[in-house]
């Protein structure tokens, strides 16, 4: 069993895997799988993971349904004990990531905590930093955080595999924010990281969907958190959002 399965997900991502790969092979902590979930791409992406790829990577390409159909077959290939989605074009902020979470998770005071996370930044094609995520996460996660909105990055969230269920497929943009809530219900602790653990490629999927997105969001909210606080909440958004706007 390795630490970490490391999963990404992609189809036709010539144009972005690349970093994506650098970043897994330049890791100095080792002990980890790297799975690829390909959804049988056209173009030169299968020859980029044949070429950057490591002993570790675990390769298969096939025919999906979308996203998260893909991500759910991911998961049920992975066996180690944290998991942690890495999709194509986004990055480990640094050779010591990995290393960084393991020491975090091992010298933790709850033993073997339920999730382990930290910062994000966002970079564009070129790899260069645009800025922080607009919203920081906390120094305290609970399930409660994320009724503030995805507080913490999905490529920043490393789950304990045994907390972790399938992806709810019925969202086509937000099923990752659903994903993370359902992992910090079961999760007894979890544990912070005061570091940038991952380089976000600010040109994603839910980015070019972000109304349909937020939409999504705004009913798992109403789900988990209630409709009434959601919709307070929204209020709050709505004033953060315009405050950063005047900045």
């Amino acid at each position: 069993m390795p630490f970490f399965s490391i999963i990404t997900v992609c189809y036709n991502a010539a144009d972005t895997i690349t970093p994506t790969l650098r970043s897994v092979k330049e890791q100095s902590f080792r002990d980890f799988e790297h799975i690829i979930q390909d959804g049988a791409s056209k173009d030169d992406t299968l020859r980029l993971v044949e070429q950057f790829g490591t002993d570790a990577t675990r390769l298969e390409s096939k025919p999906d349904k979308g996203l998260y159909f893909a991500m759910n077959e991911a998961l049920h290939r992975a066996s180690g004990e944290y998991v942690v989605f890495l999709n194509a074009g986004d990055s480990f902020h640094s050779p010591d990531t990995l290393q960084l979470v393991h020491d975090a998770i091992t010298n933790a005071s709850v033993p073997r905590p339920g999730v382990a996370y930290g910062q994000t930044v966002l970079v564009n094609a070129d790899r260069q930093i645009i800025g922080p995520r607009h919203l920081t996460a906390p120094r305290q996660l609970t399930f409660q955080s994320f009724a503030n909105g995805m507080v913490v990055c999905h490529q920043a969230f490393f789950a304990r595999r045994d907390l972790t269920s399938d992806y709810n497929t019925a969202y086509r943009f937000s099923a990752d924010f659903d994903w993370c809530i359902r992992v910090l219900q079961k999760s007894s602790g979890n544990v912070y990281i005061d570091a940038t653990l991952i380089d976000y490629l600010h040109e994603g999927m839910t980015t070019a969907n972000r109304k349909k997105s937020l939409r999504e969001r705004f009913n798992i909210m109403c789900q988990y958190y209630g409709t009434i606080p959601t919709l307070f909440n929204h209020l709050r958004f709505l004033a953060r959002h315009l405050a950063r706007k005047i900045r």
